[in-house]
């Protein structure tokens, strides 16, 4: 549901809240919400802690999948990039040997958000996304808060906790519940396992207030359109869709996960005109910022990699298009 995918489309079906369909995108990581160990069905906020992560000597064992993977080069520049999904499983890893290559020669390596800025987001979360008093049903229009209520029929607790979000984080909710229908988990995003086995320095393409800007700076018609498109397929076939990309991701081309955006966007979306102001919000601008910010740090001779949600890759204005578009030529490896 996150916009994780590439920026501005034009002339594409707007991908409303089917862009990371659940996960991917970086609000699954920033505001990863988990299920408490306690109460498994008590949602909570969480910075993320990687689990360990073996990595072999070439030749050990092969590699757990494919996973999208290139190289942009423009004269003695060189950027790495790669894609994201911040929930997997155990058997998509240990990395190919190309990518651990690739992570042993480069000066820095960039996230969505810092290491740093991660740890903080649960604070922000319950400032930004949740309300003292069960504020969601006077939020949102009585059908669709009916229709809400319906999917979360079976499972109260949940159903009165996520009365005290607002709309986006209710949609995040919704979105990572199917995740977790599919058996993914966020220990096992591609960001997590980076870091097991990247000790140099790591930073940020976007701060963690210019990311909660994105969705708390939507109005309350595109919070609303946000909610609508994640309740619209049902539970089975949501789930059925995660697992679909999750199973595009591990064949490692960009290009169909955003084939796959697409065709999930002309399911889901309500109203276009809104579907497209938050992919402006929460996608294309920025996809624009990641490119900014990728390119500053580049250096000659001092590789950098850039591991980003996967759909913000793909597409004729995905981060990729936007590197050629600046000179470099970008090979998938």
């Amino acid at each position: 549901m996150t916009r994780l995918g590439g920026p501005p489309r034009a002339t594409y079906v707007s991908r409303g809240v089917a862009l990371a369909g659940w996960l991917l995108g970086c609000l699954l990581i920033t505001f990863a919400i988990t299920l408490d160990a306690a109460s498994p069905v008590t949602p909570r906020a969480v910075a993320l802690r990687p689990l360990p992560l073996v990595v072999p000597e070439p030749g050990e064992s092969p590699p757990g999948a494919n996973l999208p993977f290139y190289e942009a080069r423009k004269g003695d520049m060189t950027i790495y990039v790669m894609g994201t999904l911040h929930v997997g499983k155990p058997d998509d890893y240990p990395f190919r040997k190309v990518v651990v290559d690739a992570l042993r020669v480069s000066a820095v390596v960039a996230f969505e958000l810092s290491p740093d800025d991660l740890t903080m987001s649960q604070d922000d979360v319950q400032k930004y996304g949740m309300c003292p008093r069960a504020c969601l049903p006077r939020l949102i229009p009585a059908p669709l808060w009916r229709k809400l209520r319906a999917r979360l029929k079976g499972n109260p607790a949940m159903l009165s906790e996520i009365r005290h979000m607002r709309p986006w984080l209710a949609a995040l909710l919704v979105e990572t519940l199917d995740s977790m229908g599919a058996d993914l988990q966020t220990e096992y995003g591609t960001e997590n396992q980076l870091e097991n086995i990247y000790r140099g320095r790591i930073v940020g393409l976007e701060s963690l207030a210019e990311q909660m800007d994105a969705f708390t700076g939507l109005t309350s018609a595109q919070q609303n359109e946000l909610l609508a498109q994640e309740l619209v397929l049902t539970p089975k076939t949501a789930t059925a869709q995660v697992e679909e990309l999750h199973r595009l991701w591990r064949a490692g081309d960009a290009e169909l996960v955003f084939d796959w955006s697409q065709s999930k966007a002309a399911q889901v979306r309500r109203n276009v005109a809104l579907a497209d102001a938050i992919d402006e919000r929460i996608l294309y601008s920025r996809n624009r910022r990641f490119l900014a910010r990728m390119l500053f740090l580049a250096d000659p001779g001092k590789p950098v990699f850039v591991a980003i949600g996967t759909l913000h890759l793909g597409g004729p204005h995905g981060v990729l298009q936007l590197l050629r578009e600046h000179g470099f030529s970008v090979a998938q490896r």
